[in-house]
């Protein structure tokens, strides 16, 4: 490999893959349709289509992982403390005494 050989290899020896995402590189199936909306999103974002598919299913998968939530909120839990608002227990006794179960 000489100095001037700009293909794959050279960017990954030098960490940097010009033009490229870093990450798994996959082929899926999608409808045509969904592919066009993509296309436009990418082009009126300015962003690649690798950068809006990568996106799309990082929010998939967060709101499918409610464990994921669930362990998010008991941090934040964590972090304030556990003082209870006596107003705020009253108020949202009440309104779980109004919901229909």
């Amino acid at each position: 490999m000489t100095n001037h050989d700009s293909g794959a290899l050279g960017g990954l020896e030098s960490g940097l893959l010009r033009g490229y995402t870093t990450g798994m590189k996959t082929a899926v199936s999608i409808p045509d349709r969904v592919f066009e909306q993509a296309e436009r999103l990418a082009r009126r974002t300015r962003k690649s289509r690798s950068h809006i598919f990568a996106s799309a299913l990082r929010e998939y998968v967060a709101r499918h992982s409610p464990d994921d939530v669930t362990e998010a909120m008991d941090r934040v839990c964590e972090q304030v403390g556990a003082q209870g608002d006596p107003f705020v227990a009253r108020a949202a006794r009440q309104t779980l005494e109004r919901s229909e179960w």
